[in-house]
């Protein structure tokens, strides 16, 4: 349930999923519905294996729901759809193309080729790979390769972005600069986001409400808003007492980790 003004963008009701296996059925998502608000940060947590991706890819339209459904901007969602881009763990980087060529994949056909080169430069640039526009992906290491991702998928400016896990390949200092860079085009550009972390940290750095899973088969166990003012200082008592709070709910001894 949505608790803000923001019109609705994302409407999930009752997304249930089972999968078949050699030992039987495989309940993963289990009667799961959520509202998201048009230009909200939803962060989702959970245990390992809970279904956080399977979920996830639901909504995105990749995995069609055994019952229940999504309604985004009204419509029924049925398969994916351009104005949604997913950013998974896996990378999805053509091998083929260059750094730029990459970048400008998916870029609106009515601008020019001067205009594609200057935004896929500029995002480049934003995910700290000037200088490597020319280079081919098995030049690269995989948390370049993980930036070129982001920096796509940032460039076509899509309504909605899903992220799962889409900074776990980056060391702690690059993974921070991404998070920063990304509010930084979040204020100018407003998309609605669903990301996927393991970070508790990095849900409070970024989303507007981080909602918690149970483990498999998942529901939606807890959701804390997060109401702090951007730059968030993740060293305040504020956040961590939230950080407290959601390590509980995940069954995590806050004592250990404080």
């Amino acid at each position: 349930m949505l608790t803000n003004a923001l019109p609705t963008k994302i409407d999930v009701a009752n997304l249930r999923k089972s999968f078949a296996t050699d030992k039987g059925t495989l309940a993963v998502v289990d009667d799961v519905s959520l509202q998201v608000g048009e230009g909200e940060f939803i962060a989702i947590v959970g245990p390992s294996g809970c279904g956080k991706s399977t979920l996830m890819r639901m909504i995105a339209g990749f995995i069609p729901p055994d019952s229940g459904q999504v309604v985004i901007d009204g419509a029924t969602r049925l398969q994916p759809s351009p104005q949604g881009i997913l950013i998974s763990q896996h990378g999805s980087v053509f091998p083929w193309l260059t750094v730029q060529q990459n970048l400008m994949f998916g870029l609106n056909g009515t601008q020019s080729m001067s205009e594609k080169i200057a935004i896929a430069d500029h995002y480049a640039n934003i995910v700290g790979l000037k200088g490597f526009e020319a280079a081919y992906p098995h030049e690269l290491s995989g948390g370049m390769l993980k930036r070129v991702e982001i920096a796509r998928a940032l460039a076509v400016k899509p309504a909605i972005l899903y992220m799962d896990e889409p900074f776990s390949a980056l060391d702690a200092l690059m993974s921070l600069r991404m998070r920063n860079e990304l509010l930084k085009i979040l204020g100018q550009e407003r998309h609605t986001v669903l990301l996927i972390t393991h970070d508790v940290e990095e849900a409070i750095h970024l989303a507007d409400r981080v909602m918690v899973l149970s483990p498999r088969p998942t529901r939606i166990q807890a959701t804390f808003e997060v109401k702090l003012p951007h730059p968030r200082k993740l060293t305040s008592p504020e956040v961590q007492r939230l950080r407290m709070a959601i390590l509980k709910e995940l069954g995590v001894d806050a004592d250990a980790v404080a």
